[in-house]
């Protein structure tokens, strides 16, 4: 059997069918805090706590944010197919239910292998979730995907700022099993979420297909701006991945307070709440690949300036950078990577970015936990992030060649 792909041009006519935009946006939100920024981008801010605690090198805990991506990447594209022939959103329900697993396994289990499969876990509820609720999203609203995929990449920026506040929290109250605490609140976390969805989200309707899925698939991979695209998605997620699971260790490294380093990742979380939309209103008037080339700028300076000067005010300044791009740069790219293929092959185009993405976020972590063990230092790590982020900001200005093109 062969799954449809996705369209989107009937839809119009039925506008009466279609949840309430606000509804569907704060569903994905949702969705998008607990599979993504629990799941994968949370595991930095526990980890001081429940490296102590287990006596784990850095090598050891990078192996878990890679195996993570590892598990994600492993079943990204399996999870879009599944996605198609079995609809979007029991694609979801089960990536929470990956997640709700290995939350639980995680708050639970003190060996390492055990750990290693739960994390293993926690990549398949992002795969199983992100991609089809990309599409879900755009498939509902096809003549606004920007801005819905725009509020819903603020879940990101919402699911960082509790994270800021809430890891330290727990794990200063009781230095011990507070980190344990902190992933069972986040399996809390992902069945509320699961019940909420099974309750309120739905399929949009199928629509004829275009071609078959082979055929849909060549000319995604032949588009030179997707390739460059998903190079680019390839840098944010390599460096992005570096900077969620070692930045606040290396504040906390340099001297900074746990409670200053938390509450400045909530202040980040807090900024990209408003900063995702925002850069998505920017991005239709000057265009994806501009918008992508600051946000690649701010987010080079961002690493830069803990590399040069490692001291608290630095730190803010990272910080308050990240949070103004890294949403950009999301809502950038998955935009961008839309607008050179028809519209029925936007979510194949996603998926095979977001390959990329994950590919980076699988070698990030262990690069650069090899890098701070040899140094015993993580400017090293950073420094090369600011040189792949440079890289990032030429491919950026190449793909607008493509852009003009297109329109």
């Amino acid at each position: 059997m062969t799954p449809e792909l996705p369209g989107a041009s009937d839809l119009a006519r039925t506008p009466d069918a279609r949840p309430a935009m606000p509804v569907l946006i704060l569903l994905g939100m949702v969705s998008i805090l607990v599979t993504v920024v629990f799941a994968r981008l949370a595991y930095g801010l526990v980890l001081p706590s429940m490296r102590a605690n287990l006596g784990l090198s850095y090598a050891q805990a990078a192996n878990l944010g890679t195996i993570t991506a590892l598990g994600y990447i492993s079943v990204l594209l399996y999870a879009g197919v599944f996605a198609g022939r079995y609809g979007a959103r029991r694609a979801i329900l089960l990536g929470l239910v990956f997640a709700f697993i290995g939350f639980t396994g995680m708050g639970l289990s003190s060996h390492y292998g055990l750990q290693m499969l739960f994390m293993v876990s926690l990549g398949f509820g992002t795969a199983f979730t992100f991609t089809p609720l990309i599409s879900l999203l755009g498939g509902w609203y096809p003549e606004r995907r920007g801005t819905v995929i725009g509020f819903a990449n603020s879940g990101v920026g919402i699911g960082m700022l509790v994270s800021g506040a809430l890891v330290p929290a727990l794990t200063e109250n009781n230095p011990i099993d507070g980190w344990r605490h902190v992933w069972l609140v986040f399996a809390a976390s992902a069945a509320l979420t699961g019940l909420l969805l099974a309750a309120l989200l739905r399929n949009p309707p199928r629509v004829s297909h275009a071609g078959s899925l082979k055929q849909g698939l060549l000319t995604v991979y032949r588009s030179p701006h997707v390739l460059i695209i998903g190079l680019i998605y390839g840098v944010v997620g390599l460096t992005y991945i570096v900077q969620t699971l070692f930045m606040y260790s290396f504040a906390l490294d340099a001297q900074v307070p746990p409670i200053t380093a938390g509450r400045l990742v909530a202040m980040m979380g807090l900024i990209s709440v408003f900063a995702g939309p925002g850069w998505g209103l920017a991005a239709d008037k000057i265009g994806h690949a501009n918008a992508l080339v600051i946000c690649m700028f701010l987010a080079m300076v961002a690493n830069l300036l803990p590399v040069l000067w490692p001291h608290t005010p630095a730190f803010v300044v990272h910080y308050l950078l990240i949070g103004l791009s890294i949403s950009g740069l999301f809502t950038s790219i998955l935009a961008a990577s839309t607008t050179t293929v028809p519209p029925q092959l936007a979510a194949m185009a996603v998926s095979f970015v977001t390959v990329f993405f994950a590919l980076g976020q699988l070698i990030g972590p262990a690069v650069a936990g090899v890098l701070i063990e040899w140094q015993h230092d993580f400017r090293l790590s950073f420094a090369l992030c600011s040189a792949l982020l440079l890289l990032g900001i030429v491919l950026s200005h190449r793909s607008r060649r493509f852009a003009i093109k297109a329109n």
